[in-house]
């Protein structure tokens, strides 16, 4: 794997875990993966296979598209981890997710009205 590429999944596990607010031994427990392994991940020095890379990029909310284009802005990033979250979630939890947010950018549309309006007065 090139160097570039070593270089930015180390800093996607390791952006995605801390905002998951994880350690890398937690992560390494809730992933059954040795903490070296974590940490070899994070530091650039290991290549992991699809079978140690998969639960830990599950468990982080990593989205496939975060890890394969790295030229994606960072708002687009933003949005893709975001949904990768929301992709390992149960449908019971993705419905109420769903729910919250049309609710939330209803209100945000209704405020945009409102002010749009008061301008146009």
């Amino acid at each position: 794997m090139p160097k570039d590429t070593e270089t930015h999944l180390s800093n996607c596990i390791r952006t995605a875990r801390q905002a998951c607010g994880l350690t890398q031994q937690e992560l390494a427990d809730q992933c059954h993966v040795a903490v070296k392994t974590i940490q070899k991940i994070e530091n650039g020095s290991m290549n992991p296979s699809f079978e140690i890379l998969c639960p830990i990029v599950r468990r982080l909310g990593i989205s496939g598209d975060v890890l394969f284009h790295p030229e994606l802005s960072d708002e687009d990033l933003d949005v893709k981890h975001l949904i990768g979250k929301f992709q390992v979630c149960h449908p019971k939890e993705r419905k109420f997710m769903l729910n919250t947010v049309n609710c939330m950018a209803e209100q945000f549309l209704a405020q945009h009205s409102e002010s749009d309006a008061e301008k146009s007065e």
